[in-house]
């Protein structure tokens, strides 16, 4: 069974990785997940120019019923350069996706010269989506502000660079997103980070469940996998093709997966899920996943990807 996918030069012999912001903020985590049979390339921590230590605890709250999770997390991370050493010192056979998450408009194109200026060789995602830094509001959400920073840094920047995406809620929204980011030689989009800004409520003790921002955080996992197909499926309609689409949001099992393919994602990360289970989630979807293809009589992707079909 061919479960691979290509993102300009690079190639990955596995569809599935860890989403930014789970198993991915140390170098031993980074190597946990490349260390996988499993997975196809590893995503970095999204990066500050300086080490953050993100909010306070409680941040991050496990749904009842196996529906998803909410975090308010802050950014935690090492700090761009503790990235930067780690891929420039520990060369992977896997591709690398290094997530930068500035903290401001500079900061990013900052840390895009940091790149374009290394010998670092794999892919780059300019993370426009992160909801859970108080007073921050997300870049993508702003289509004048994201098309004015995505002109700055391609003025410059000539390795792979894609962008990660929010959730968008209305049609005219894809419209206007897509016509922004065709303008662009984009290597690939990212949809979704989390859904931002929700609220869960202790059952027995009437309070929030997360200390920051007053317990409004980022919902992820089994609660946002529609909204996730619906972005990777009307941007995958809307982009150029060869803008490759990442998809993320919603999968806990092999079927999730195989949804993400079929709406026309060419790779698929795991947020949620992977923080629950652990590393051994991606040798367990994959076989989920090839026994799916394998009954519907498929011998790989290619037959699937962006083949869903509508009424």
């Amino acid at each position: 069974m061919q479960l691979t996918a290509n993102i300009q030069n690079h190639h990955f012999d596995h569809i599935l990785l860890n989403a930014a912001g789970v198993m991915c903020q140390t170098n031993e985590e980074l190597n946990t997940v490349l260390s996988s049979s499993y997975t196809g390339a590893v995503v970095t921590k999204s990066a500050t120019a300086d080490h953050r230590p993100g909010n306070p605890a409680p941040r991050y709250y496990e749904l009842p019923n196996h529906l998803g999770t909410i975090n308010s997390m802050g950014l935690p991370n090492e700090g761009f350069n503790y990235y930067l050493d780690y891929v420039s010192t520990n060369p992977s056979q896997k591709p690398i996706f290094f997530s930068i998450a500035g903290l401001s408009k500079q900061e990013n194109l900052d840390m895009l010269h940091q790149l374009q200026n290394s010998d670092f060789d794999g892919l780059i995602e300019l993370n426009l989506s992160c909801p859970n830094v108080p007073g921050k509001p997300q870049t993508a959400y702003d289509f004048e502000a994201t098309q004015q920073i995505l002109s700055e840094a391609f003025a410059f920047f000539k390795k792979p660079l894609g962008v990660k995406l929010p959730p968008y809620f209305d049609i005219v929204h894809f419209d206007m997103i897509a016509d922004i980011l065709n303008q662009f030689p984009l290597a690939f989009v990212n949809t979704i980070n989390s859904i931002g800004n929700g609220l869960v409520i202790d059952e027995d003790s009437d309070t929030v469940v997360i200390k920051p921002k007053g317990g409004f955080g980022g919902i992820g996992g089994t609660l946002v996998k529609a909204t996730a197909l619906a972005n990777v499926r009307a941007l995958r309609q809307r982009l150029n093709a060869d803008i490759k689409i990442i998809g993320t949001g919603g999968v806990t099992t092999g079927r999730d997966v195989y949804d993400h393919i079929l709406c026309g994602a060419d790779l698929v990360e795991v947020g949620s899920q992977l923080a629950i289970e652990g590393i051994t989630v991606f040798d367990r979807l994959e076989r989920e996943l090839t026994a799916i293809l394998e009954e519907k009589g498929y011998q790989s992707l290619e037959e699937v990807r962006g083949q869903l079909k509508v009424l």
